[in-house]
């Protein structure tokens, strides 16, 4: 069958009709949008005939097209609002996701079509002399002798994008006040290049997926793996609407948390820096895309480009993220959490000290700074530091996140310990004051005095800021906010009465900077830079971690050791299910099952199966049931660490910060059975 004659039948997008494959002028051309998601800007204002608008451009300023109207300067008109511009001399991110194994068929025919009409254009010639930029006009396009320009977006307080062509010696005519201009890059996708890449995928189907590809790719920026996959697939993103259909993730070989995961990694990329990343990295001939190490080399080419303009990140075990993706994190991805310890430094919002203040915002006052940083360091101290102890529980020994852990901590510490920084501290308590009126003989009279004048009255002691509420059209009066210098609190005065105004729920970064610089988590570095397990270990295998103590409870309840490690962790720690009892022991099943069968024949625990629980053996008394993401468990061991319950008396709270290290916790919850006060 020839080209011309060639149909796909297509579901979902297309709603199960054809559509020819041989001209791209009988594209339905606005189902091209999902396709180039995250690659463009402006989706919503991509509309139907598109492609034949970017036509008419490339034939304008060439001079093979007319537009119509009595001035000639109707021009071609405007396609999407104009950042298809960024394609010239990048157009090989568009012919990688079109010629990527897990692209659906009707979003390939689109990016197909795309690339047949972009091969006929002038953007397409390594000899075009285009510049693209910035213009003052109203005017939409303008040609002569020496050249044509266009108006390629829509206006903006009177600038528009544009691209010119030049075909004289001379300057072109110009559409208005020029106020910024560059040439074109040089890219990869010449016309006979695109021609080329099209019939092969026409003719062999897409280029076959690579594993090794996504490893190396991996392995050579520190990316996650759902990430590095994402990024061979021509750098999806969420804005690729549906996102991940059952046969693209099963291509790619991701879960549903993982493909989520990896578009979060890769959310902070901008449409051009996808196009900047990509532009280059497919082989000169296309038809080695379908050699068996194709995408050998362009993973090879990626990891280049990223490490040209990202630098390297410290590779981690693929294991460690995996576990860090099951976390399910709503602020960082789990290459971001990893990297937040092995590469801390690089951090945003870590890399330097943060200066902070409050302006005016469109419903009151916000903290700001000069780069939004902020946002950065308050999604790393959210994330981290609740995390802290799972890093230091539940990875091994030598692992590099965990092993970067006190040096995290301290750059943390360094970051609170400087003088500008404010955080939140979230608003007062019930009677504290719903005024700064009121919280005056608490706080003082001084305001605030920062970079602008704030619309609200405050106050300022120093170490804590209060801001009035606003007033909404229905009179209601948000309540105060309260922000501090985490540098200044400590054990004054000044800090008692701030911790007195925000008690209870709602304190914010308070408890986490708490926390951070508490007793806790200073043991917690010494057991990790003391070398206290060997390489390999885990922190909740009391057998390593309290030696001593298992031979205690052994000796105590005329058991053996295994037995006594498995009774130990059953007593403690939150979720010791039988894969995480293998992992953390190194047991096989039979082995842990032995353990267990010596515990239930001495009435230590009982056998059962429970929703989510993910063992068979359990501690008596009540247990207390919780849905994702929290973790059911005995109610007596629930007290031991801590953990509220709900109003309606489950667990439907995060775990709290840790009060003792594991071995202390170990340690603690035996002394409670051996004082009778063990689980009944």
């Amino acid at each position: 069958m020839s080209d011309d004659l060639a149909m796909v039948y297509s579901t979902g997008e297309d709603g199960g009709g054809p559509m020819a494959t041989g001209g791209w002028t009988a594209v339905d051309d606005r189902r091209l949008v999902p396709a180039l998601g995250g690659l463009i800007d402006g989706t919503g204002m991509w509309r139907t005939g598109v492609l034949a608008s970017i036509e008419r451009t490339g034939r304008y300023l060439t001079g093979t097209w007319d537009p119509p109207g009595p001035e000639g300067e109707d021009g071609p008109g405007i396609a999407g609002e104009g950042s298809w511009v960024r394609f010239i001399g990048r157009i090989g991110a568009v012919a990688l996701r079109a010629a990527a194994a897990s692209t659906r068929p009707e979003r390939r025919e689109r990016l197909l079509a795309m690339l047949e009409m972009w091969a006929e254009s002038p953007f397409a010639d390594p000899g075009a002399r285009l510049r693209t930029g910035i213009v003052v006009t109203e005017r939409l396009a303008v040609r002569d002798e020496r050249g044509a320009a266009v108006s390629a977006g829509w206006s903006h307080e009177g600038r528009r994008r544009f691209v010119e062509l030049r075909t004289g010696d001379a300057e072109p005519p110009s559409l208005g006040t020029v106020e910024e201009v560059r040439d074109v890059p040089r890219g990869w996708g010449s016309a006979e290049q695109l021609r080329r890449l099209v019939a092969l995928v026409r003719e062999r189907g897409p280029a076959p997926w690579h594993r090794e590809a996504v490893e190396l790719l991996r392995e050579r920026t520190g990316m996650g793996r759902p990430a590095a996959s994402l990024a061979l697939a021509g750098l999806l993103t969420r804005g690729y609407v549906p996102f991940l259909d059952a046969d693209e993730r099963a291509t790619l070989r991701l879960k549903v948390a993982e493909a989520e995961d990896g578009g979060s990694e890769l959310a902070r990329l901008t449409s051009l820096d996808r196009l900047e990343l990509l532009a280059d990295v497919l082989p000169e001939d296309p038809a080695e895309l379908w050699e068996p190490d194709g995408m050998l080399g362009v993973a090879e080419r990626l990891a280049e480009a990223w490490q040209t303009r990202y630098g390297p990140r410290t590779v981690v075990p693929e294991r460690t993220l995996k576990a860090v993706v099951e976390l399910q994190l709503l602020r960082l991805s789990a290459a971001e959490f990893c990297a937040a310890f092995t590469d801390p430094a690089a951090g945003p919002g870590l890399s330097a000290p943060l200066d902070t203040w409050i302006k005016n915002g469109e419903h009151g006052p916000l903290l700001t700074d000069a780069r939004w940083d902020i946002v950065r360091f308050e999604d790393r101290l959210h994330s981290v530091v609740p995390h802290l102890s799972w890093v230091y529980a539940e990875l091994p020994a030598g692992d590099p996140v965990r092993e970067g852990l006190p040096g995290l901590v301290r750059l943390l510490l360094e970051r609170l310990d400087h003088p500008g920084l404010l955080l939140r501290a979230g608003h007062p308590g019930a009677g504290s004051g719903r005024t700064v009126a009121e919280l005056h003989e608490r706080f003082g009279f001084r305001p605030y005095a920062g970079p602008e004048r704030l619309d609200v009255a405050s106050i300022d002691d120093g170490l804590t800021v209060i801001t009035d509420g606003t007033v909404d059209r229905r009179g209601h009066r948000s309540p105060p906010r309260v922000y501090f210098r985490p540098a200044f609190y400590g054990d004054d005065e000044r800090s008692q009465a701030l911790a007195a105004t925000t008690s209870g729920f709602g304190r914010e970064d308070i408890p986490l900077v708490e926390w951070v610089r508490g007793p806790v988590c200073a043991r917690i570095i010494e057991r990790i830079e003391g070398a206290s397990l060997p390489v390999g270990a885990y922190e909740s295998d009391p057998a390593v971690s309290a030696p001593d103590l298992v031979a205690r409870v052994a000796d105590t309840l005329g058991i053996d050791g295994d037995a006594a490690a498995l009774y130990l962790q059953l007593l403690a720690l939150p979720a010791p299910t039988d894969r995480n009892v293998r992992t953390w022991n190194g047991w096989k099943t039979a082995r842990r099952q032995k353990a267990a069968t010596v515990l239930v024949e001495r009435g230590l625990v009982t056998e059962d199966k429970r929703p989510r629980a993910g063992r068979q053996v359990f501690l008596p008394g009540e247990w207390i049931h919780a849905k994702k993401p929290y973790q059911p468990m005995e109610a007596w061991k629930a007290e031991l660490i801590g953990l509220r319950r709900s109003y309606n008396r489950r667990l439907e709270n995060p775990l709290p910060l840790p009060t003792h290290t594991l071995p202390e916790l170990f340690a603690h919850a035996w002394s409670l059975v051996e004082n009778g006060e063990g689980p009944l």
